[in-house]
């Protein structure tokens, strides 16, 4: 596993494994799946990956850390204090809800929320999500910051609250539009 040719296997497993977890959740990632989608034999998984548990995290850190590295191309980009309001409100749902959900409505977000909330059910992800939400926090407050709206910590977490249950109830009455939810109540909180 250490040569070139293995660790570019390993990362087209990952890279796979990633893509069925962002497209289906974490019952679409399974050994035949994520193998057929690389173009790999299937013992390819077991061999790069000890358990189906490793692969699944291993799925969710790649997922995670694409959409982190995306929101810090968004705030690069970002011109200091010279974004709007709506503009602000746009660029932290697509940090929360990805920027999928700005054309993908309810399934995009769905997915999403299932992604998160389904990695409550397996424990061996916690430590993981621990130190994916510090990153995603982070983020969230430099972007505040970067837009002329700072918070501390704990203000930022109840912003970040405060859109996660205006989405759940759009979600639960089926909203077509769920990310329309949490516009609302940031602009009100902005």
């Amino acid at each position: 596993m250490g040569t070139a040719k293995g660790e570019r296997r390993r990362q087209e497993l990952v890279t796979a494994a990633a893509a069925l977890l962002r497209s289906g959740g974490f019952d679409a990632v399974r050994h035949r799946a994520v193998a057929d989608r690389a173009g790999l034999p299937l013992a390819s998984t077991t061999y790069y990956f000890a358990s189906l548990d490793d692969l699944v995290t291993a799925a969710a850190e790649r997922t995670s850390r694409d959409e982190l590295a995306e929101g810090r191309e968004q705030l690069d980009a970002l011109a200091e204090g010279a974004v709007d309001t709506p503009a602000l409100v746009e660029l932290v749902l697509d940090q929360l809800l990805g920027p999928e959900s700005r054309d993908g409505g309810l399934d995009a977000v769905l997915l999403r929320y299932e992604r998160l909330v389904g990695a409550g059910r397996r424990p061996y992800l916690a430590p993981l999500m621990r130190e994916l939400r510090g990153e995603l926090d982070a983020l969230l407050a430099e972007i505040l910051v970067r837009c002329g709206h700072p918070l501390d910590a704990v203000a930022l977490r109840d912003l970040v609250s405060l859109v996660d249950g205006a989405v759940i109830s759009a979600l639960i009455e089926a909203d077509p539009d769920p990310r329309a939810a949490g516009r609302e109540v940031l602009i009100r909180a902005l």
